[in-house]
């Protein structure tokens, strides 16, 4: 069997256990994306590092250089809630940064004896009954590999857990919407909106050199970008003031409603990540989520495979009381009268002093 461990999606959860598997496997990740090419695009991502992912990345040894971080960098959040008209500040410790130059990063942590299959897109995966055998496509054309355990780090759309458990239950989806727009303003915060009429979820706006992104998490259904559309509008009725359009961007988020539809996996597969249902739905950050579940796996795996999955459920059972806990903050978040009452409170909040 040419490969004892495929990796699936080169991500930071993908990425992060290719780096931590033991040398004594033979090891491939693989990515759709060629994320050394000078025209990759990044992921659409707000692009903050939450403290606990930073948290979890100086646990494991691994300084940021300064070149994945980009100007401002800002500690205060602007918090807008359209429903109530309230505004509030919160002091936040986000570094922000370009992912693609953070993934890019991530990647050239990975060893030498791990084989890159870049610009490779993933098609199936079947249990062979001593491995599983995959299928991926390059250039137009077809391959086929064999391994012994095949992981899921290909995000929330991830095909893998839809091959391998294709009748589980999936979290509900949204999808992010955002667009980059020239900007010559100094805004000194991030900006989170909450505004029921677009979105049960939040939207935000994130200024990065001179250039302005506009965002918004929505129900992924066919009157997602009207509504997109709406709160832009809505941000300048407000005095929020652009430039041109320089692009658009969108992807798929997982928001776990409960713990019942996170998979890790079975006797040979994982998933680790937003495609086990890694992901906080309370505000959709998941980088801290990948790290931490990839490093849980490969803890596992370098015990051996035998017997991994079961150590690795075990293991990630912080996780899951941690996501229990976010859905449990929810309400305090998402209902407009608790929401009101919290922000009228000033509990946690930030006097500003300009």
């Amino acid at each position: 069997m040419p490969y004892d461990i495929a990796i699936i999606g080169a991500g930071p959860a993908g990425c992060t256990l290719a780096k931590l598997l033991d040398k004594k496997y033979k090891v491939i990740l693989l990515d759709k994306r060629d994320i050394l090419s000078e025209n990759c695009n990044s992921k659409c991502c707000g692009g903050l590092l939450a403290p606990d992912a930073q948290k979890i990345l100086g646990r494991m040894g691994m300084a940021i250089p300064s070149s994945v971080l980009v100007d401002p960098q800002l500690f205060l959040v602007r918090t807008l809630d359209f429903d109530n008209n309230l505004e509030r500040y919160y002091q936040r410790f986000y570094f922000n940064m370009d992912r693609l130059v953070f993934e890019q990063w991530l990647l050239s942590q990975v060893p030498k004896s791990v084989d890159l299959a870049l610009g490779c897109t993933f098609k199936n995966c079947e249990y062979t009954g001593e491995g599983v055998k995959f299928s991926f496509t390059y250039q137009g054309k077809t391959f086929t590999e064999y391994a012994k355990v095949i992981i899921g780090a290909d995000g929330g759309h991830s095909m893998v857990r839809k091959y391998v458990f294709p009748g589980k239950k999936m979290p509900e989806t949204y999808v992010a919407v955002q667009e980059w727009f020239e900007f010559d303003k100094s805004m000194p915060w991030y900006n989170v909106i909450f505004d029921s009429t677009i979105t049960d979820f939040y939207s935000w706006t994130i200024t990065k050199g001179n250039v302005l992104i506009i965002g918004s998490a929505l129900k992924m259904n066919n009157l997602a970008l009207d509504r997109f559309r709406m709160f832009k509008m809505k941000l300048r009725d407000r005095g929020l003031v652009y430039g041109k359009k320089i692009f658009r961007e969108g992807a798929l988020i997982l928001r776990p409603g409960d713990i019942s539809s996170i998979i890790t996996g079975n006797d040979y597969c994982a998933l680790v990540g937003e495609a086990a249902g890694f992901i906080s739905p309370s505000s959709a950050e998941g980088i801290s989520y990948a790290l931490k579940s990839a490093y849980c796996l490969a803890d596992a795996l370098n015990e051996g495979i035998n017997g991994f999955q079961r150590r690795y459920s075990k293991s990630v059972r912080t996780l899951k009381l941690k996501l229990l806990g976010k859905n449990l903050k929810c309400p305090a978040m998402y209902n407009r009268f608790l929401r009101g009452m919290v922000m009228r409170s000033g509990i946690k909040s930030t006097d500003v002093l300009f």
